[in-house]
């Protein structure tokens, strides 16, 4: 271990035990900085201190480590869950933030005789049931519509004590009277027969639709057979307002019961979950959260974390958890299913296409009200996918074009900050290269472009792209190195094929995802190089195949030339037409000129004739 760390910190290091627990890092002032969970609490802790360290930010806070507590406990799983706990507890500076979803509603069961049943944004321990929290507003205000259409309660706060309603405080009210109440203030409704309604309610709102159409089903039943056929058509009808909402909110396969679905994005700065409660067939719950990291966190421990925050937040007992990849610790009870194929992949794809939308929400979000927030965080992202040492500012893109190696020209476009800079762009004229060599064309572009900044003192880019594979790279590497370049500067290919990413002397390719910022960036480079090149190659090509005897006059440009042949049609035209005709289109002194010009070759071919 390194002497910069205090003979207190080292002697603390030597005494940890090797068992799972958990370990609290505090900094001189007392202040915790960080909580993490081990397997093995000396060799977790003992890593700190001894390995080198990629994160700026990891570096800064084990220096400020003066003090180290730890907790021992009997599993890795119960590290995991007092980790968990004393995060969200206790915030401490270097761990995870999770971005608070305090302001979604709640529904509440309140505790007291006759619950009342509504919606709420602030939990209060008095013994209520919450259920929630709901991220879709509709969603929630949907339920409480379907349950007060189905279930007649009250919505007075009034104390229904015994003594209070025999006392006979209490008048029916309107509720009463248009039938959404049947008045228990005033003895019309028995506490039985309203908590068998909660009862049933309890099943509704946490998705148990099924079990409470069966329940329901067995009382009609029931009715009918002891002929109450007015309470049977009573229950038939609330059968067939339940059987309708199951219908509208059943969206995935009805096979599909009490599964938890948990997907996610992550990026350099941020990881984006999104979770699925599934109760028969019907998504219940929905919701994303943000996570902040602030350290080294792998994708396995952040979706850890999201996993216990939502069973936690949800209250969920799901057997079966969708995941994109199994997590390092098991929960006792459950199962990770990783799908291939079939419904629950189509699910858990669903969950992921929630969570990349919620992430573009907020990436747009930053771009319009921290548009230098979000131009650092995709260099920071490109910098980390092409395993960069510094970010991407400036970036050059090269791509040739020829026909059958006549006209063969190179574009340069230029991206600064993730963004075209037109003005920067340039286009060359091959000048060595004979026939269609296209990594010959590509060694003379790259060597002529750098030897040029290299003299003139001009802007280095940090990364070089060329648009082909190994070939065309290779080509590009030859004359970096002649110039001393190799090393100082990131290059890479792209081959059109599969997008792949080449890097120099590495066979190979890297595969970005199809939905990341950085290939995104990297592809628009290609297709302007692609665009800015052949635009310039059908100038030239054009400029050197439109060939008349207009341009054989001395003075006349090849712009001049078009003037006359979009005005007057033809060369033949031309040499018909009067020096005003000429004049009008041209100008005199031009005019002059290409008259002239056909005078004078009209009177020699006359003069042979004789």
């Amino acid at each position: 271990m390194s002497e910069d760390f205090s003979e207190h910190i080292r002697n603390l290091i030597k005494t940890l035990p090797e068992t799972p627990g958990i370990y609290q890092y505090y900094d001189s002032e007392n202040n915790l900085l960080y909580v993490g969970k081990a397997k093995n609490l000396k060799k977790r802790v003992t890593s700190y201190f001894t390995k080198e360290h990629d994160s700026g930010r990891l570096r800064i806070m084990v220096r400020k480590i003066v003090e180290i507590k730890t907790v021992k406990v009997n599993s890795e799983l119960d590290a995991l869950l007092l980790e968990n706990n004393l995060i969200k507890s206790l915030k401490p500076r270097y761990n995870i933030n999770l971005r608070d979803d305090k302001t979604y509603p709640w529904i509440i069961l309140k505790h007291e005789r006759f619950p009342r049943l509504f919606y709420t944004r602030k939990q209060i321990k008095d013994g209520s049931e919450y259920f929630g929290p709901y991220a879709s507003v509709k969603l929630m205000h949907t339920l409480l519509d379907l349950i007060r259409q189905t279930y007649p309660l009250r919505t007075c706060t009034y104390d229904l004590s015994v003594s209070n309603i025999e006392k006979g405080k209490f008048r029916p009210c309107l509720e009463f009277h248009i039938g959404r109440c049947k008045a228990p203030c005033v003895g019309k409704q028995e506490v039985e027969e309203y908590d068998q309604n909660i009862q049933e309610i309890r099943q509704i709102i946490k998705g148990n639709i099924g079990n409470a159409l069966r329940d329901l089903k067995e009382k009609m039943h029931t009715a009918a057979e002891t002929y109450h056929y007015e309470l049977a058509e009573s229950i038939k009808n609330k059968i067939e307002i339940l059987s309708a909402y199951q219908s509208k909110s059943t969206i995935v396969h009805p096979s599909i019961t009490n599964t938890d679905v948990i997907n996610m994005i992550s990026d350099e700065k941020n990881a984006y979950v999104h979770y699925f409660k599934i109760i028969d067939g019907a998504i219940i719950h929905a919701q994303t959260i943000e996570i902040k990291k602030k350290m080294e966190e792998s994708d396995h421990d952040l979706l850890l974390f999201a996993i216990l925050e939502f069973r936690n937040r949800f209250n969920s007992v799901s057997k079966e958890i969708l995941v994109p990849f199994a997590p390092e610790i098991a929960l006792p009870g459950c199962e990770y299913v990783i799908p291939k194929i079939g419904d629950k992949k189509q699910l858990l794809d669903l969950c992921y296409k929630n969570a990349l939308a919620y992430k573009q929400e907020r990436d747009k979000q930053i771009a319009l009200t921290d548009p230098e927030k979000h131009t650092n965080r995709i260099m920071t992202q490109m910098m980390k996918d092409l395993r960069m040492k510094e970010e991407p500012r400036r970036i050059e893109g090269f791509d040739n074009s020829n026909i059958q190696g006549e006209y063969a020209v190179s574009a340069m476009p230029v991206f600064i900050d993730g963004k075209p800079a037109k003005k920067e762009y340039r286009h060359y004229n091959v000048k060595t290269v004979v026939g269609p060599d296209d990594f010959a064309t590509m060694e003379e572009v790259i060597f002529r472009r750098y030897s040029r900044v290299l003299e003139e003192k001009l802007p280095m880019p940090q990364l070089i792209v060329i648009d082909g594979g190994k070939g065309q790279l290779g080509a590009a590497v030859n004359s970096l190195r002649k110039l001393g370049l190799m090393g100082k500067v990131a290059v890479i290919g792209i081959a059109k094929r599969l997008e792949e990413i080449y890097f120099p002397g590495d066979s190979l390719p890297l595969y970005l995802d199809k939905r990341s910022e950085s290939l995104r960036i990297i592809q628009q480079i290609r297709d302007e190089a692609h665009r800015f090149g052949i635009t310039h190659h059908r100038n030239k090509r054009s400029r050197e195949t439109f060939k008349t005897e207009l341009n054989e006059i001395a003075g006349i440009s090849d712009k001049t030339a078009e003037k006359l042949l979009i005005s007057l049609k033809s060369v033949k035209t031309i040499k018909e037409a009067s020096l005003e005709e000429m004049q009008a289109v041209i100008g005199k002194s031009k005019a002059l000129l290409v008259f002239n010009h056909f005078k004078l070759i009209t009177e020699n071919k006359v003069n042979d004739e004789k």
